[in-house]
C-alpha cells in the first residue's frame, strides 16, 4: 500500500473522521480549519499517528506546524523522513 492511501486511512480511523472516505480527503486542502476541520487536540493525535504508522518522530512544534499545513505537506514530510 502506498503512503498516500495508508495516511488517508490512518487519518480517518485514528482521528474518528466519521462520514469521510479516502476520496473525500483533498490532497491540497488544509488539515485544519476549512479543510478537514481538525483542531488543536487533533494536532497531538497527528504527531502520535505519524510516529505509530510511519516510525517518524517529530522533534519540535515548528516542524509539526510546517508538516501539518495540508495533506500533501504531511505526506511529503513522511516520505522525506520515513525509513
Amino acid at each position: 500500500m502506498d503512503n498516500r492511501i495508508k495516511l488517508k486511512q490512518a487519518l480517518i480511523t485514528e482521528l474518528d473522521l466519521e462520514d469521510i472516505t479516502i476520496d473525500d480527503i483533498v490532497d491540497e486542502a488544509p488539515l485544519f480549519g476549512e479543510g478537514l476541520g481538525l483542531d488543536s487536540l487533533d494536532a497531538i493525535e497527528l504527531v502520535v499517528l505519524v510516529q505509530r504508522n510511519f516510525g517518524i518522530t517529530m522533534h519540535d512544534q515548528e516542524e509539526a506546524r510546517a508538516a501539518f499545513q495540508s495533506f500533501n505537506t504531511l505526506l511529503a514530510y513522511i516520505e522525506k523522513h520515513g525509513k
